[in-house]
């Protein structure tokens, strides 16, 4: 069950820090697109800004598959 929790912890924390990271390099690419029109580099700097954040939705959602196997371990456990 210790192992469980450390995996719940673990992909829901990073999940959460891979998301905020991830919008905001998105908005930097924005802000880069604005700044310079003519180049096209923001189109790599937003790409790797939609990886990350979607990186970030699927660590969350494992760990979320983590904290209902922990809680369907606690409710079996109190049977």
């Amino acid at each position: 069950m210790q192992a469980i929790k450390r995996k719940w912890l673990f992909f829901s924390i990073l999940g959460l820090i891979l998301i905020g990271a991830g919008l905001s390099l998105g908005i930097d690419a924005g802000f880069y697109r604005m700044q310079n029109p003519e180049g096209w580099n923001w189109i790599y700097y937003g790409t790797f800004a939609l990886v990350v954040f979607n990186s970030g939705i699927c660590c969350f959602g494992q760990g979320v598959i983590f904290k209902v196997r922990l809680d369907n371990l606690e409710q079996n456990k109190t049977r």
